[in-house]
């Protein structure tokens, strides 16, 4: 009897250890995600997804609405609207998710599995920082897609179909709709319950709560399908062709980009132990369920495999295969709990998570250094407008400064009467309009346009039609940087005069790094044309008439 309770104690004891060190893995990952989403400004991907919040709508040119109603959410439909509350969402969604991966290996494993994999998903670039820092489609995509693995591991695998087992999958229908209206790639997770039922238990087929789940999903989904209806499949169109590789030479230097690209968004670290993981698996040394060990692979490989394929052949992104990769971190968190609880009895660190996490640490002090001193790069450019062009950081720094900077010049205009008092901010792509118009235009009080075809303009071909016209008769300024600059000449045909443009340096310290260029628009002769028309989609009203 004393024995028995002596076992009893020592579990309680551990389960409580490894609560202690999950809690602290999750409060601890939250404060450090929350000051960096603090400290620095909105990269061009965040504001962007700031305007579906700014102009919500039952899907958008590029992506389903989720990261929109996301954003409306956490910032009270804009009340809050600085970074930290526009990117709040991806802080408590990452908690959340450090949680549900610690669950997901707990079910399939242990409890030390389950911290190994809460500690791996932190270590991860694409987890912690462009998932759990940034606001992106993926910030909610990966919290669904977390909660419906989660889910499906408990329904799908084993013979027998209890009834409590049905009624789990059917209400994992909620999360893979919402899954699927953050971002298309969530497809995929239907994709591999599927393949487990028609491979594994075709006894699935015979269950009206899989076929529900199945409408559920679709009925979740079908505001992204009437969108795209009302607006002739537009972006179904445009996802397409950004994997379509037919007509298309065999490019090598693609592949390699999106393979080593995966590698690094996934820790170098982390990869290699997958790699080792899956090994291991393959060969039956892994202590892993055969019908758990099917469904995590499932869940994974086909969209990590099919995307290396197309990248064969198109230019392709490796975040979109990321949430994928969340079945292969349980799968390597397994590997781990299995090595280590031969010889240690409590949960402790192995070398290859202290490795994975300290070089997350340093990749996220050189980016935040970078970010804010330029320290990593030389800036030296013969041409003004080729300055930092190839500073991918100076996307997140600089724009509050030239706001302040812009803000003086077009004071000046005024009271100089050269300029209308209510001269519009004209962009020639979708960045850097959404930056201006979050960090100028909309500070300032500002009118924002975007003038070019939809291929880059995006969104903003929606976002015109809500917007004041260009005043014929009226003056504008064009706004363009060194980071991506382009001649405002596009725009001659709709203006009398176009004048020579005032640069705008913007510094790190002492360090000139980035330059702006605000061109004045003379006397508008003639409006740009809606790009939406060409594409047959008229509305009774284009853009909103000046009084």
């Amino acid at each position: 009897m004393g024995v028995a309770k002596q076992i009893s104690r020592n579990k309680i004891a551990s389960r409580l250890h490894g609560f202690g060190i999950l809690w602290a893995i999750i409060l601890v990952s939250m404060l450090v995600r929350g000051f960096i989403a603090w400290y620095i400004e909105l990269g061009n991907d965040e504001v962007y997804y700031w305007t579906y919040a700014l102009y919500p709508d039952l899907s958008h040119f590029d992506h389903p609405p989720m990261v929109g109603f996301v954003i409306q959410l956490f910032t009270l439909n804009l009340h809050f609207d600085s970074e930290l509350f526009i990117r709040l969402a991806s802080v408590v969604f990452g908690g959340i998710n450090t949680l549900l991966i610690f669950l997901i290996a707990k079910k399939v494993h242990s409890s030390r599995a389950g911290i190994y994999a809460a500690l791996l998903y932190n270590s991860s670039v694409y987890c912690f920082v462009i998932a759990g820092i940034f606001i992106l489609p993926d910030t909610p995509q990966l919290l669904f897609w977390l909660l419906s693995l989660y889910m499906l591991i408990i329904a799908l695998p084993g013979k027998t179909i209890t009834k409590s087992r049905a009624t789990i999958l059917f209400f994992a229908s909620i999360p893979l709709g919402l899954a699927m209206l953050s971002k298309y790639t969530s497809v995929f997770l239907w994709l591999g319950a599927g393949l487990y039922i028609l491979f594994y238990n075709r006894e699935w087929l015979k269950k009206g709560e899989l076929y529900l789940a199945i409408i559920i999903s679709l009925l979740i989904f079908s505001p992204v399908i009437l969108w795209n209806i009302e607006n002739e499949f537009i972006s179904f169109t445009f996802q397409s062709e950004r994997v379509s590789f037919f007509g298309s030479g065999l490019r090598i230097d693609y592949f390699l980009t999106e393979l080593f690209g995966q590698i690094f968004y996934n820790n170098p670290v982390n990869f290699i132990l997958i790699i080792v993981a899956l090994i291991a698996l393959f060969s039956h040394q892994i202590n892993l369920d055969t019908q758990d060990r099917r469904l995590l692979l499932l869940t994974s490989l086909p969209l990590i495999l099919l995307f290396l394929f197309f990248a064969l052949f198109r230019r392709t992104l490796p975040h979109w295969t990321a949430p994928a990769y969340i079945s292969l971190i349980v799968i390597a968190a397994v590997y781990l709990a299995d090595q280590y609880s031969k010889t240690i009895k409590r949960i402790s660190l192995p070398w290859p998570i202290w490795v994975s996490g300290l070089l997350l640490v340093l990749v996220l002090s050189v980016g935040l250094i970078q970010i804010k001193t330029g320290a990593f790069y030389s800036y030296d450019s013969d041409d003004p407008k080729k300055l930092g062009e190839d500073d991918l950081t100076l996307d997140m720094y600089g724009w509050e400064q030239f706001a302040d900077r812009f803000s003086e010049i077009a004071q000046r205009d005024y009271f100089a009467q050269t300029m209308n008092a209510d001269a519009p901010i004209i962009a020639g792509k979708w960045f850097p309009a959404a930056h201006l118009d979050y960090y100028v235009a909309r500070p300032y009080y500002f009118n924002l346009l975007a003038v070019g075809e939809l291929d880059r303009i995006h969104k903003y071909a929606w976002i015109n039609r809500e917007r004041p016209e260009l005043r014929l008769g009226g003056d504008a300024y064009y706004i363009t940087n060194s980071r991506n600059y382009t001649e405002p000449d596009f725009l001659k045909p709709y203006f009398a005069s176009i004048d020579a443009p005032e640069q705008v340096r913007i510094y790190k310290g002492n360090k000139h790094v980035e330059n702006f260029f605000v061109f004045r628009l003379r006397y508008c002769l003639s409006r740009p044309p809606d790009v939406l028309e060409s594409y047959g989609l008229m509305e009774d009203m284009i853009g909103v008439e000046e009084e």
